[in-house]
């Protein structure tokens, strides 16, 4: 089986490829998605054999949490156990956009979406067809680099369709992402922060919004 290619307006993601896309993932697949970084695989973080199905094509440790993309920070509040000052300071300055940020899960997050360390990786990315499919899916999908651990992360179809093109079902095309960084990791952990990886959005900006 090879991934059936569907193109999108960036501006205006055509509503039925959308619902067809949500009804993929409502159905337990996995799919290619554009992000405002690279691709991702986007699947249902509340369904295990989905979750499983993502580490499984990715070859992705288990130990390695499973990012979730989310379609507005109100959307969060139910996936951690607090809401920390921090994170709504960040979210405000930088969201939608390529910053993630990590918190405490609540325990309506599987484990294993955790990498079972009870952490949870949030972003609000800035593309209208991975906001469009979280809506239409009611819920929000993970957000991991689609590409094969180990392998270069892909921001265009083309890239994708070489690395894991005969893995996947759908491949919602969004066009060349134009991105060469990814999103940067932010660690909160009540009032303590780091930078696990600096990436898209530069470490003096974030700290220029903590230290102020």
């Amino acid at each position: 089986m090879f991934a059936e290619i569907l193109k999108l307006s960036p501006e205006g993601p055509e509503a039925h490829h959308i619902q067809y896309a949500a009804s993929l993932i409502g159905r337990g697949q996995v799919i290619g998605i554009p992000t405002d970084t690279f691709y991702g695989l986007a699947a249902d973080p509340f369904n295990l054999a989905a979750v499983e199905s993502v580490y499984r094509l990715k070859g992705r440790p288990e130990q390695k949490a499973l990012p979730i993309l989310v379609g507005s920070v109100e959307q969060t509040v139910p996936l951690m156990r607090d809401l920390p000052d921090n994170f709504v300071r960040l979210a405000q300055k930088f969201w939608p956009g390529a910053l993630t940020i990590v918190v405490t899960a609540s325990h309506r997050i599987p484990l294993k979406v955790t990498g079972n360390t009870g952490r949870i990786a949030l972003r609000m990315p800035n593309s209208k067809i991975a906001i469009a499919l979280i809506e239409a899916c009611g819920t929000p999908v993970t957000g991991t680099s689609a590409n094969i651990s180990g392998f270069p992360a892909c921001a265009s179809v083309e890239q994708l369709v070489k690395q894991m093109g005969d893995r996947l079902p759908l491949i919602l095309d969004g066009g060349d992402t134009g991105a060469t960084l990814a999103s940067t990791i932010v660690d909160l952990h009540e009032e303590e922060w780091k930078i696990l990886r600096e990436g898209a959005v530069a470490e003096k900006d974030i700290r220029k919004v903590m230290e102020d």
